[in-house]
């Protein structure tokens, strides 16, 4: 067992040193080389013995086949849909295709694939209420065992509540041979984590957010083999592509444990969500999450930087807030999202992170502890130019160009990655700290 499983075991379901009981809903991990002849026997020990099996062409060609004929070969009877595209949206179309095509006659149902067929097979299985199995085909992204589903929702990306998998089953021999473009998302996705642990920090020394340092060991731990793994993920090495989905599963699981998407998502993700958000609404162009998520990583690394140079001005920030334009704002971010505003401009009034009495007090938290605001950037972040190294070692991405987003979009992206979600993140620091655009201006 890695050092990485071992820590996420003494943590899973123990009393740990922050006085919280941290628990997953995942009841087996099952990862190594030919695992998926160990199916019918999971399948067994969760009671069931009929399963729907739901896939799409591509991962139906990875390891559907393989799935059904090893189900059938001991026995079972098996009802599937797969979906008639190859890259079905996760959205209410898709979702209400694998509703209707549902047998309710299954007792059971597995996934097949990784993101979009994870979320809706999750979503799938609360919905009849049936345990869940998600036999992964590529080590891309963290929301395995999530136990929410990332969706379009009338053009704004959304977490819907859905169910976390009872089992996941990573077969190397599958994981592997996923599209290149596919291991490196799972890692982009995975230097997240520096980000999101350093905002996680940040919002619990200035509003009190829970924190929890043996679930974020456990994220760093997990992010440290992914890195010094990276060489050998595109050389398809069995260890590498292990780490990764081992890696992956785990941060997923530190979301569940810390009760929140904090362990594992930062102003990073928010950036790869409007670009998505985009992409329904505009029909931009729009990539793979990991692989938006390690732009905004970059990107996010290099505004720390500016950050750390900085020296807070109070009257800066007080004339910066009094200045700031709500429906001047409303209409930029209209503008640049079209009907996915309008639930981020909704939700102010819930939210009130514009109010000049909350950003005074928070100004003051600010300046009172910059001090150990600096030590925990300096601590979390590593140097956007290693980060930027690595990426072009791998063939990511590093900037939005090159994923057939302009460059100059950077600026505006930024700037509204502060509206999302209710999350204190770099961008609503920056907002804070009145710096919000000369800083997302640098960053083109």
């Amino acid at each position: 067992m890695s050092d990485v499983l071992s820590l996420y075991n003494s943590i899973n379901g123990h009393p740990c040193s922050c006085g919280t009981t941290h628990k997953t809903s995942l009841r087996k991990l099952v990862v190594g080389s030919g695992v998926i002849s160990g199916l019918p026997n999971i399948i067994r020990d969760l009671g069931a013995g009929h399963p729907f099996l739901l896939a799409d062409p591509d991962t139906w060609e990875a390891a559907g086949q393989t799935v059904n004929d090893v189900l059938a070969g001991a026995g079972m009877s098996i009802s599937r849909y797969v979906f008639s595209v190859r890259r079905p949206e996760p959205d209410e179309h898709s979702v209400g295709s694998a509703v209707m095509h549902f047998d309710h006659r299954c007792d059971i149902v597995i996934g097949i694939g990784s993101g979009v067929i994870n979320d809706i097979g999750k979503i799938l299985s609360r919905t009849a209420g049936r345990p869940y199995i998600i036999v992964g085909t590529a080590p891309s992204m963290d929301g395995y065992n999530s136990a929410t589903s990332s969706m379009a929702l009338d053009g704004l990306k959304v977490s819907l509540p859905s169910r976390c998998p009872d089992v996941i089953v990573g077969d190397i021999d599958v994981l592997r041979l996923a599209p290149a473009e596919m291991l490196i998302s799972g890692l982009g996705d995975m230097l997240a984590k520096y980000v999101s642990i350093c905002e996680w920090r940040i919002a619990h020394l200035l509003i009190g957010e829970p924190y929890c340092e043996n679930i974020a060991s456990l994220v760093r731990r997990s992010l440290a083999e992914c890195v010094n793994n990276a060489d050998g993920l595109m050389k398809r090495e069995p260890d590498a592509v292990k780490a990764v989905f081992e890696g992956l599963v785990v941060c997923g699981a530190a979301m569940e444990f810390a009760g929140l998407s904090r362990p594992a998502s930062g102003v990073e993700h928010y950036i790869s969500h409007l670009w998505d958000m985009r992409g329904l609404a505009l029909g931009t162009p729009v990539s793979t999450h990991g692989i938006q998520c390690a732009i905004g990583t970059l990107t996010a690394l290099r505004a720390y930087e500016i950050l750390r140079t900085t020296v807070p001005d109070r009257e800066k920030a007080l004339a910066y807030v009094k200045a700031f334009d709500f429906g001047k704002w409303s209409e930029e971010l209209r503008g640049f999202l079209g009907t996915g505003a309008k639930t981020m401009i909704a939700a102010e009034a819930r939210e009130q992170k514009y109010s000049t009495e909350k950003h005074s007090a928070r100004l003051e938290l600010i300046i009172d502890n910059w001090e150990q605001l600096l030590d925990i950037m300096n601590e979390e972040l590593p140097p956007a130019s290693a980060i930027e190294s690595l990426l072009k070692k791998i063939g990511c991405p590093s900037v939005p160009g090159e994923i057939g987003i302009s460059n100059d979009l950077m600026p505006m992206t930024f700037r509204a990655s502060k509206d999302i979600r209710d999350k204190y993140v770099l961008s609503r620091l920056l907002w804070d700290l009145g710096i919000l655009e000369e800083v997302a201006c640098r960053l083109v």
